[in-house]
C-alpha cells in the first residue's frame, strides 16, 4: 500500500536528482528498502508523506555526497515523459531537449542542498512549506536556497550562452 501510494513521487524525486531512469529506479527501491528498516523512528503524531520524503530527501543527498558523482546529461531522455506537443514539429522537439539538457547540466552545477529546493520548488512545483517541512529546515532558509539557487543558474546559463556565442 505504502509503495503503490509514494513510489511515483519518490521515483520522480530521484529522477530528477540522478538525470537517469535506472538510477533513479534503483534508488527508490533502495529508499523504500530504507523506509522498512526506518520505520520503527517514525513518530505517529507527525506528517506521514513529509517524513517519508525527508528520508528520500536525504537518503538522495547521502548517495550524492558518497559517490560524488556527477549528473549525465539528458541526452537520452526518455521520450515517454516528454509533453506531446514536442512532437507537433521537429524543430521544436529538438529546441526544447536541447533547453532541457543545457537547463539540466546547470542545475546540476548547483551544490546538493540547492539544487534540491530549486527542484522541489520549480520542478516539482512545492509550496515553499512543504518544502521546509521536507527539509526539516527554516522556511527563510528554503526561501534563501530557491533564491540563490535561481540566481546561480542564471549566470551559469548566462555563460554557457556567452561561450556559445564566442564561437
Amino acid at each position: 500500500m505504502i509503495v503503490n501510494t509514494y513510489s511515483k513521487r519518490i521515483f520522480n524525486m530521484a529522477y530528477q536528482f540522478t538525470g537517469t531512469y535506472e538510477e533513479a529506479e534503483d534508488m527508490t527501491q533502495d529508499i523504500f528498502m530504507k523506509l522498512y528498516t526506518s520505520l520503527t523512528k517514525y513518530d505517529f503524531e507527525k506528517n506521514f508523506s513529509a517524513w517519508l520524503l525527508t528520508l528520500a530527501k536525504n537518503y538522495l543527498i547521502d548517495e550524492y555526497r558518497r559517490t560524488k558523482w556527477e549528473k549525465k546529461s539528458r541526452d537520452n531522455f526518455n521520450e515517454h515523459y516528454l509533453p506531446s506537443e514536442a512532437f507537433e514539429s521537429p524543430e521544436y522537439g529538438i529546441l526544447k531537449e536541447e533547453t532541457k539538457k543545457i537547463i539540466w547540466e546547470g542545475i546540476n552545477q548547483l551544490s546538493s542542498e540547492v539544487r534540491m529546493t530549486v527542484i522541489l520548488r520549480d520542478i516539482q512545483g512545492k509550496k515553499y512549506e512543504e518544502i521546509a517541512e521536507i527539509m526539516s529546515l527554516p522556511l527563510g532558509t528554503i526561501k534563501s536556497r530557491v533564491n540563490r539557487g535561481r540566481l546561480q543558474l542564471a549566470k551559469i546559463l548566462k555563460e554557457k550562452k556567452e561561450r556559445k556565442n564566442e564561437m
